[in-house]
């Protein structure tokens, strides 16, 4: 199907705003928090403050378990049903949060808000591969992800806006009221897309059969390690990038404006990528992407380029995270049509297992590199070199892999 049916409702601007405010939910969860992180450590947690930069990665937890069971459970069940399920455990979750007066009772509350928001996450991509194909489908998800870009670069502003009004806990009410206004939205405009005879029923052994199938394929299980490398160092980063502007350059008022800045630099990484990855290839890519983050790790730890004085040091600090940031756009999606590419018969149940896998494992690495704040950006950056040193070991050795001769199989 390449165009939806005629009893569809909603123009095609309308659709790519819906979906791409579902698709929103992610990054507007996780980077508006960054403001609210000081303030949260100084109310529920004042004798180890960077305990609260564990509310980022307990969501990105619970999101990634729950990307595991959203897509079969939406093919099974429907996709709207399964968005209502996420979205009402997201507004609870947040609700919860919202009136928390533990930071364990915030971190437990984000844990189930991230498995809320993982269904977004991956059931509306089947909604729009319900409706659109081929070149259509295409069209639609880069309009949506153009808009799903944008939002990093604005919401640690928004967030902060919400907090000088509103206080911390403003943070979760907004939560709440950005995932009702999506949900009703959907409710009255968008229509069930996938009709019940074209519904697949759980099936447990089909599903750890795929898992099997994934693990036992070298490029696809060195693939889903190196993203969870590439992800763990952006989830690092996100920990602990703003006490780093507040401690150790006194810039937490500017904080929300230069991340805005540097996500939308970073941004082009995309851009970059489509123009290069035909010449070059995808594993290429990542190599040189994961290399070049190595040299420049260990260029800020050897010339102590983030303890110079002001401002040079801060400068240093900003061109290695604009780098980051950069360095992600020219990996994940790179990583994720390698680990793709050979699982096209159960491509569905892939994109869970991949997206799951990655996730979880990237948000255990993160948070004890999170919890790892000395005073200055020297063990972030050491972390992360190291996660790039091993991504780049795991690229090398797909390239041993994939230049290795098939075997022959002796006659008889």
């Amino acid at each position: 199907m390449s165009q939806p049916p005629a009893d569809f409702r909603m123009g095609r601007k309308e659709f790519v705003a819906l979906m791409a405010m579902m698709f929103a939910t992610i990054a507007f969860s996780i980077d508006a928090m960054l403001p609210a992180l000081p303030d949260i450590a100084a109310e529920l947690s004042p004798a180890a403050p960077e305990q609260a930069g564990l509310i980022l990665t307990a969501f990105v937890l619970g999101m990634g378990i729950g990307t595991f069971f959203t897509g079969p459970l939406a093919d099974a069940y429907g996709r709207r049903a399964i968005i209502y399920v996420g979205a009402g455990l997201y507004i609870v979750a947040a609700g919860v949060a919202w009136v928390a007066q533990s930071l364990e009772l915030v971190l437990i509350a984000r844990l189930v808000q991230g498995l809320g928001a993982s269904g977004p996450r991956v059931v509306c991509t089947a909604v729009i591969r319900d409706l659109y194909a081929g070149r259509e489908m295409a069209k639609i998800m880069s309009f949506v992800l153009l808009v799903f870009t944008l939002v990093p670069a604005f919401a640690p502003l928004l967030g902060m806006v919400i907090i000088s009004g509103f206080g911390w806990r403003g943070i979760f009410a907004a939560f709440m009221c950005f995932s009702l206004i999506s949900i009703i939205w959907m409710g009255m405009r968008l229509p069930e897309t996938l009709p019940v005879a074209k519904r697949r029923p759980l099936q447990s052994e089909l599903m750890k059969a795929a898992v099997v199938d994934m693990f036992s394929h070298p490029r696809v299980r060195l693939s889903i390690f190196a993203q969870s490398m590439a992800m763990g160092m952006l989830f690092s980063l996100l920990m602990r990038v703003q006490p780093i502007y507040d401690e150790v350059y006194g810039r937490a008022e500017s904080f929300p404006y230069w991340f805005g800045v540097i996500a939308l630099v970073a941004g082009s990484a995309s851009v970059l990528n489509a123009a290069l990855v035909g010449r070059y290839g995808m594993r290429r890519m990542v190599t040189v992407a994961l290399g070049a983050q190595v040299v420049l790790s260990a260029a800020m730890l050897v010339f102590g380029l983030s303890a110079l004085s002001e401002p040079y040091g801060f400068i240093a600090f900003a061109l290695w995270q604009t780098c980051l940031f950069f360095q992600t756009g020219l990996t994940l999606g790179n990583l994720n049509a390698l680990a793709m590419g050979p699982m096209g018969h159960i491509a569905g149940m892939a994109a869970s297992v991949v997206g799951a896998f990655a996730t979880v494992m990237a948000a255990i690495i993160a948070s004890p590199v999170g919890l790892l704040f000395e005073g200055s950006a020297n063990s972030l950056i050491f972390a992360i070199m190291v996660m790039a040193i091993i991504g780049f070991a795991l690229m090398w050795q797909m390239g041993r892999e994939e230049a290795a001769p098939a075997p022959v199989k002796e006659p008889g």
